[in-house]
């Protein structure tokens, strides 16, 4: 593949377990990584994200080929898989290390986000307002191993049949043209 067809996302939108597996589904995705970013804790630990004091949001980053989904594309899957519109809480799960953001690495992705959102709001297609942050990504750090690919590898764990199986399905139902072939 063409390096310049490679790009990187990262986005937060709740637990990382849930992104990431939405995410391994999409066609062109070449990567997702759970990890951290948005923080000022250096190399933070799942441990220390747990607080919710470290400033970091449980994210994935995702390397993709923009010659097979674009990054308009993985905006709306990412709007569409989780709550925009709760502060700081997806679910069950709650803190500050659970928002909605979407961290641009380029001026391109940023302008692409703050158009979607804007038409988003302007849909009135959610009750309340949308609090997802835009923001430009500074560091990200992988989450440990037993983080990666969690999903997959912990199916019958009970978070995994009650929050993240749901969650998968609906986008799989909802997303279909958009699927991996061998998903």
């Amino acid at each position: 593949m063409n390096s310049a067809e490679v790009e990187v996302a990262t986005f937060g939108a709740g637990c990382f377990w849930c992104t990431e597996a939405v995410f391994l589904n999409v066609r062109g995705i070449e990567k997702v990584e759970s990890g951290y970013a948005g923080g000022c804790v250096k190399n933070p630990s799942y441990r220390e994200i747990c607080t919710g004091t470290t400033g970091h949001a449980e994210v994935t980053q995702i390397t993709f080929n923009a010659k097979i989904v674009s990054f308009e594309e993985l905006l709306e899957v990412f709007w569409n898989t989780h709550d925009p519109t709760t502060l700081n809480r997806q679910g069950a799960d709650e803190g500050t290390q659970y928002r909605s953001v979407v961290f641009y690495h380029n001026e391109s992705q940023r302008m692409s986000a703050e158009v979607y959102k804007k038409q988003l709001e302007a849909s009135s297609l959610f009750k309340n307002p949308i609090v997802t942050e835009i923001s430009p990504i500074a560091d990200f750090y992988k989450a440990e191993n037993n983080h990666q690919n969690y999903f997959a590898l912990n199916p019958n764990q009970g978070y995994c049949k009650i929050v993240i199986r749901p969650k998968v399905d609906k986008f799989k139902k909802q997303f279909s043209t958009k699927l991996k072939t061998s998903v």
